[in-house]
């Protein structure tokens, strides 16, 4: 739904994208561990009831329930969000988009919360090989607890989670939560009431994300923007416009520093769909009508068919002067780090290598144990598989019956991955490494063909956070 907003908007014309490449079996060991992505890959509806030992171990079943394609489905999510990673890097683009990703609960031997693979977790370790420090922040209304977790012991990461506290799921996230060893002062908690708004969330998250830009300075930023902290989302209890919570990413934007943008949660699914159809245009730096143009999925957005859902008036439980106090206590713990942490010096691991996919075989994302073999030690490259520079007038009146709208969908190839925006005055890839001075912001230029990448550099050792 997300991806037939896009394209009758006509933003897909100024974005390149493109399909990911599944991640394989070693690329999801760099986070998780083996015998948990071996349960993963082997585990089907039919043979569960046989492996009832192995499901509980691993917390599959009930929250993370066992169906047909899940691991194919863990490869693609997760090989969207590594390969936004290494586009960063690589310095294709200023932003890298997949709104299939930011599934931040999976831990290294379990799944939780319907995350079975934690793809952020491995974009940020993609991340950490060209760049000091990554930031990670979290809007979704649940607690980015994986991420937190996997990284709490280091200084190289922060992690900042806006989310829902108290009797709510995943029961983590308090504001004492701080990091523990080197990563003390490096996780940053904000525990929330029902019922917050615009006004409200945007006077915590400002000054606060400001003070973290200004002390930690990543080099590069994941911003999970779960959609579950709308109002009228059927889990959560927060009570954010979709021009609020893309005041997040527009925020995040301004600092002209490589970003990386995930989706995660989110259940009143047009809503969802509206939010990040938004929140791209914002990346983008196009404002969008909010009369909504005709698409497949059309009739899910009545009776108004807008782009934009008015909050509603449930009471704001977060008082003013809750808020000042939590603001305060975080400003109080960020005055406390030493200003960007430095890295001792030391060969960098070796870039992630997705293997080119194969021209005549798109729609096939498996690949066999000796592909794997054969592509070790190529380089990535990047490969747009559709520029759309023109919405051909037959798209505006595609037929509306359930069938249909699943083969369209289908067709316009709903599970696309990065986006790379391009500098407008150039015209070639912005620039997103680290550099004197920041980069221009991503702006509304066609793409001008694919992009290459530069050569692999030399391999080296593991790297330690």
């Amino acid at each position: 739904m997300t991806h037939a907003l896009l394209a009758h908007y006509g933003l897909l014309q100024n974005m390149h994208v493109v399909k990911p490449v599944p991640a394989r079996d070693k690329d999801l060991c760099r986070f998780h561990a083996d015998d948990y992505v071996s349960f993963l890959r082997g585990i089907t509806p039919e043979t569960q009831q046989d492996q009832l030992r192995q499901l509980k171990r691993f917390n599959v079943g009930e929250d993370c329930p066992v169906f047909d394609g899940l691991y194919s489905f863990c490869q693609t999510y997760a090989g969207g969000s590594v390969g936004g990673a290494v586009k960063l890097n690589h310095d294709y683009c200023d932003i890298a988009i997949n709104w299939a990703g930011g599934l931040h609960h999976a831990k290294k031997c379990e799944a939780s919360g319907f995350c079975y693979v934690n793809d952020i977790v491995l974009s940020i370790l993609e991340l950490l090989k060209v760049h000091q420090r990554v930031l990670y922040v979290d809007i979704d209304i649940h607690h980015g607890d994986g991420v937190e977790e996997a990284f709490y012991t280091t200084d190289r990461v922060m992690t900042v989670s806006f989310h829902k506290f108290g009797d709510y799921f995943p029961g983590t996230g308090d504001i004492r939560d701080i990091g523990y060893s080197k990563g003390k002062y490096y996780s940053l908690n904000v525990p929330l009431d029902d019922g917050i708004d615009d006004e409200s969330y945007q006077s915590l998250f400002k000054p606060i994300m400001c003070k973290v830009m200004e002390v930690f300075r990543p080099g590069a930023v994941v911003l999970q923007c779960g959609a579950d902290s709308l109002s009228g989302d059927r889990l959560g209890c927060f009570n954010l416009s979709i021009k609020g919570h893309a005041e997040c990413v527009k925020y995040m934007r301004s600092f002209n520093v490589p970003l990386l943008l995930l989706g995660g949660g989110g259940y009143t699914i047009r809503n969802v769909a509206r939010c990040w159809c938004y929140e791209t245009g914002v990346a983008l730096g196009i404002e969008l009508e909010d009369k909504m143009p005709q698409n497949e999925y059309y009739e899910y957005f009545g009776p108004d068919y807008t782009l934009h859902v008015a909050p509603s008036n449930m009471e704001n439980k977060n008082s003013r002067q809750l808020l000042d106090e939590i603001r305060s206590k975080l400003l109080d713990n960020l005055s406390k780090l030493q200003h960007a942490p430095s890295v001792q010096f030391q060969e960098r691991p070796p870039d992630t290598e997705f293997p080119e996919a194969d021209e005549d075989q798109e729609d096939d994302d498996r690949r066999s144990d000796d592909s794997d073999d054969e592509n070790e030690g190529k380089p990535f490259v990047g490969r747009v598989k559709r520029e759309l520079h023109d919405i051909e007038s037959k798209d505006m009146d595609v037929k509306k019956e359930g069938a249909g709208a699943s083969a369209n969908a289908s067709a316009m190839d709903a599970s696309f991955a990065e986006i790379s925006i391009k500098d407008s005055n150039s015209g070639s890839v912005a620039a997103a490494a680290p550099l004197p001075q920041p980069p221009p912001a991503a702006v509304d230029v066609k793409p001008q063909g694919n992009v290459t990448k530069p050569e692999q550099p030399a391999s080296a050792s593991d790297m330690n956070l």
